[in-house]
Parts: C-alpha cells; sequence; structure tokens
C-alpha cells in the first residue's frame, strides 16, 4: 500500500449490525403505522355502517341460507357484514337522492314532525340537526375553525365556533367551542371561551377535519398560534 493511502475507519463489528437493524426497524414502522390508522378509521366507518343494517339483514341471509343449503355461504359473518354494508350505503345514497327532490323534502318534514313529538328523541335529533347545519354555514362575524388555548395556554386546540353567547352581568361575548379528538371527531369536548381568546384560522371545515383525523399530518406550511385581539372597528 502507498503511503498516501490512508485506511478508512471502519465501524465497529457489533455496532453495525445493531444499527442496521434499527433503520430497517423504524423504516417498516414508519412505512406500516399509516396503513394501520387508515385501517382503523376504515375498518371503525365500514363496522359503524354494517351494523345498522345487521339486524334487518343478518335473520333474511340465515333464513335464506337454511331453506336452500346450496346459498349455505350467505350465512357467512364476513358475508353478512359485507351485505349490510353495501345495504346502508344504498340507503344512505337513496336518502340523499330523495333529499334533493320535493317527494324527498316532504318525507323529511313529515319524520321531523314525528320526532318533535317523542320527548327524548327530539333533543337529540334536534341538537344533532342544528350542529350539522351550523358546520355548513359561515358564521357571522366569527371564523368557524379557530384554535383555542387547551388543555393550557402554551398548547392550542382546533375548534369549532357552533355559536355566540354572552356572559350575565357583563355582556362580555363568549363563544360555545367544540373540540374533536383525533382520529374520530365524532367526540370531543365542548369549551366555552371568550371570543377575544380566539385564535382565528382561515381553514375551512374539511381542511380542519381533514388535520384532525390525520393527526396533523395534513396539514398547511404556516398556522397562525398567538391569539390577533379583533380591531374596535371589526364586528366580534
Amino acid at each position: 500500500m502507498p503511503d498516501s493511502a490512508v485506511p478508512l475507519p471502519r465501524p465497529p463489528h457489533n455496532a453495525s449490525p445493531r444499527r442496521s437493524f434499527q433503520k430497517v426497524f423504524l423504516t417498516g414502522l414508519l412505512t406500516l403505522l399509516p396503513l394501520w390508522l387508515t385501517w382503523v378509521v376504515i375498518k371503525f366507518v365500514f363496522v359503524l355502517l354494517s351494523d345498522i343494517s345487521r339486524p334487518l339483514i343478518g335473520p333474511l341471509l340465515h333464513d335464506l341460507a337454511i331453506t336452500k343449503p346450496a346459498l349455505g355461504w350467505l350465512d357467512q359473518p364476513w358475508v353478512q357484514t359485507a351485505l349490510a354494508l353495501i345495504a346502508t350505503l344504498a340507503v344512505i345514497l337513496l336518502s340523499g337522492v330523495m333529499a334533493r327532490r320535493v317527494v324527498g323534502q316532504q318525507l323529511l318534514r313529515w319524520f321531523e314532525i314525528v320526532i318533535a313529538r317523542i320527548p327524548l328523541a327530539n333533543t337529540i335529533y334536534g341538537s344533532a340537526r342544528k350542529l350539522l347545519d351550523i358546520l355548513q354555514t359561515q358564521p357571522d362575524g366569527t371564523q368557524r375553525v379557530v384554535l383555542i388555548d387547551f388543555p393550557h395556554n402554551q398548547m392550542k386546540s382546533v375548534g369549532f365556533v357552533t355559536r355566540i353567547l354572552r356572559e350575565q352581568g357583563t355582556g362580555r361575548e363568549l363563544a360555545a367551542v367544540y373540540v374533536p379528538t383525533t382520529p374520530n371527531p365524532t367526540s370531543g369536548y365542548l369549551e366555552i371561551v371568550p371570543v377575544e381568546r380566539l385564535t382565528p384560522t382561515d381553514w375551512s371545515v374539511d381542511q380542519a377535519m381533514s388535520f384532525i383525523i390525520s393527526g396533523g399530518a395534513v396539514a398547511p406550511d404556516t398556522i397562525p398560534f398567538s391569539v390577533r385581539p379583533l380591531a374596535a372597528d371589526q364586528p366580534p
């Protein structure tokens, strides 16, 4: 070997396989984690939708499998789950088509009149209906998607303003903010926050939902964090 050639240092014999194993394991974990999260969300939605029609579809398929042995495969649990899911999706699509037509709107109004006469159901249905209507419309003077100090003032959570209230005695404006959880936004917290403590965003409801469901992976490059007080001439 010439004198000018300097041998390259070699990593320790025991450290190289260990580091290689850690890198491969971490790469595999990061590759499968989004797939696992997608599977959990999809499985939750599919099971939820299939459970809606299962009480009707299950007995029908079971009786059909008994009367016709050639169709015994209909009694398999996965078949019942798949067909129940298809039945639920069909009902949802049919409801969407009917809701766009005059006949469907009349049936919906009739259904709401019936629900209004049931003591507990009218409260649940009315509250859910109002929440969905609120999330689909832009509030007056206050951005729908905001950030609030939660669980403390050094951390922010994404929330949806559902209503503006007044503090008794002082008249100060307060916002009712629904803070959904990740990755299931159907559960969450209801916070009452002073309007001046809200951090407004320019996000739409769809963008906020994508941010919440993805655990923050689907997000813009920049986000407001500090509270920006409203101007004196700006409506609350």
